[in-house]
C-alpha cells in the first residue's frame, strides 16, 4: 500500500535529505503529540540519526518539532520491532480478527506504550498504512504468545 504524501510532508522529507543525506520513504506530521515521524529507508538509519543523534537535534532545531525515526522493513515482525525501539519486542502474533498483538519485555512495557500512548499511536498509524493491519494489544512478554 503506497500512501499519498502531501506538499508539507514532501517538504519535510526533502529537508531531511538535505540535512542528513538519508532517504525518507514517508513522513507523518502528528499534531496531537507535536512531532514528525520519518520512515527511513532500510540501511539509512545511521545516516539519518547522525553521530550521537546530532542530525536529529539539528532537524528538531530547524523544524521546531520533536523528530522520531523508524527504519522500514518489508517483514512485519522486523517492522514492529523497529517501530517500538528501544523497547525489546519478544514476538508478534496475528489474531483471528486480523489485529496484531505485540509482546514486549516486561521491563520495557512503559517504553512500548510511550508517554500518553504516543508510541502505540505511532505503531497504529504505521502498521495500518504499510501492512493494512490494525494494532490490537501490546502485552508484557511473560504471557503466552504464538
Amino acid at each position: 500500500m503506497i500512501p499519498t504524501i502531501c506538499f508539507k510532508e514532501r517538504r519535510y522529507i526533502e529537508e531531511l535529505r538535505i540535512l542528513t543525506r538519508a532517504t525518507a520513504l514517508d513522513c507523518i506530521i502528528d499534531e496531537r503529540f507535536d512531532r514528525i515521524v520519518y520512515l527511513i529507508k532500510e540501511g539509512d538509519m545511521g545516516l539519518a540519526i547522525g553521530r550521537q543523534g546530532s542530525n536529529i537535534r539539528k532537524m528538531q532545531r530547524v523544524l521546531g518539532k520533536r523528530i522520531e525515526m523508524v527504519e522500514y522493513s518489508a517483514e512485519i515482525e522486523q517492522f514492529a520491532k523497529n517501530v517500538f525501539k528501544p523497547a525489546a519486542v519478544i514476538g508478534i502474533a496475528k489474531r483471528d480478527d486480523g489485529k496484531l498483538t505485540v509482546y514486549v519485555s516486561e521491563s520495557d512495557l512503559g517504553i512500548a506504550i510511550g508517554k500518553g500512548g504516543c508510541t502505540i499511536e505511532k505503531a497504529r498509524v504505521l502498521l495500518s498504512r504499510y501492512f493494512d493491519t490494525e494494532l490490537g494489544e501490546v502485552l508484557a512478554g511473560g504471557e503466552a504468545h504464538a
